[in-house]
């Protein structure tokens, strides 16, 4: 059985868990914790990056950041997870959904400016699969109708827009570390704060509405309850986890890369018959290899060859439901415009294994028994 994902494991990370028990300090902003961020700042140049227990908190902190109130709106793309669109409800505001590109499966930045109304407050921004949404566009955008701009890069660690790493383009990034992403703490996430006006809050929001992070810095001679907060700091061990995994950061990126450029390889022949179809990769984007798919024609092929793969034992497996489709979102938010791609493309579209280490010969079997459900250049009833 080729699994769809192999939660990522270096070898390390056990001994820094080890140091990280020794140190007799479990609870969150610890040594590891801030090892984390410091490297995630320099690496990738953010003014500032809080470690967080998911990449759901992490959204949900930039929310409360945005101070949104009762009857505002935010603009985001249907075709993502649940979690990008429950931080505006918990941030009580209304999620307006617009319509994808089918090209990269990003938010349609041409769609953006239609949807505002005096409401509109925010702009969140999904990376599909690591690849970059038309971010100057959707920058000018928000700076012409005062919006705030959250970048929702939970797939996009390592990816970068214009020589930019995602997530410090926006006022506002998060990363997740899920076991399913390219780099894991098995739950965790991190809130990147590109604002300086921004930060003092988010370190209150983070410590249950309290002051601490001064109070341990020496800032003052003791901490107390001053806003809105809530418990967003994973433990020690967690973070521990983590630093093992961020001393590999390149070759991790490279080895997904690998594997993501063999099956771009092998599959660009059948886009190129109109066979399937597969991501583009803008100019000025750098992808991080978090994700590959195949479109096929419909639903009942792509029902087909999930089917074909199972019987080879291999994982392949669709992505999300439109939220705009689903009954939280029916009740909650709303589409602006047209749905011309969202249900359609997101109908079509199927991932193939995708995980670092990757062996070739698992990585050659996917490709052949993928490329052996086209051979006749029809549907299998596999």
């Amino acid at each position: 059985m080729i699994s769809f994902n192999v939660p990522l494991v270096i070898g390390n990370e056990m001994d820094y868990i080890k140091e990280a028990i020794g140190q007799k300090r479990l609870s969150g902003d610890g040594e590891f914790t801030k090892r984390c961020c410091r490297l995630m700042e320099e690496r990738f140049q953010a003014k500032h990056v809080l470690l967080t227990t998911s990449g759901t908190s992490a959204l949900d902190m930039a929310a409360i950041l945005c101070d949104f109130q009762p009857g505002d709106e935010v603009i985001l793309p249907s075709y993502t997870f649940s979690s990008t669109a429950n931080c505006v409800l918990l941030g009580r505001a209304t999620p307006v959904f617009v319509d994808v590109r089918p090209d990269t499966m990003n938010i349609d930045e041409t769609k953006i400016e239609a949807a505002i109304t005096p409401r509109t407050r925010a702009i969140i921004a999904m990376h599909y699969g690591g690849v970059a949404c038309e971010m100057d566009t959707i920058m000018d955008i928000a700076r012409r109708h005062h919006l705030r701009v959250i970048e929702d890069a939970a797939q996009g660690v390592m990816a970068k827009y214009k020589g930019q790493y995602l997530g410090t383009i926006g006022d506002l990034g998060c990363f997740s570390f899920h076991e399913t992403k390219n780099y894991s703490m098995g739950e965790g996430g991190a809130l990147l704060v590109n604002r300086e006006a921004d930060y003092e809050r988010a370190e209150i929001l983070r410590e249950k509405g309290t002051n601490r992070s001064k109070f341990f810095r020496g800032e003052i001679d003791k901490y107390t309850w001053v806003d809105l907060g809530d418990s967003y700091l994973p433990s020690e061990i967690n973070a521990a986890y983590l630093w093992g995994q961020l001393q590999m950061l390149d070759a991790v990126n490279a080895d997904r890369l690998h594997t993501y450029a063999a099956y771009r390889e092998a599959f660009t022949p059948l886009a190129e018959q109109g066979l399937v179809e597969i991501q583009a990769l803008p100019e000025d984007c750098e992808n991080n290899g978090h994700l590959f798919y195949l479109k096929l024609r419909d639903l009942e092929e792509r029902t087909a060859f999930i089917r074909h793969m199972k019987a080879a034992g291999i994982m392949a497996v669709f992505h999300y439901v439109p939220l705009h489709s689903a009954p939280a979102g029916l009740r909650y938010g709303r589409f602006a415009g047209e749905d011309i791609y969202t249900t359609r493309e997101s109908e079509r579209l199927v991932r193939l294994p995708m995980y670092y280490g990757m062996t070739t010969e698992d990585r050659q079997q996917v490709i052949a028994t993928a490329l052996g459900f086209f051979a006749d250049g029809g549907v299998h009833d596999a």
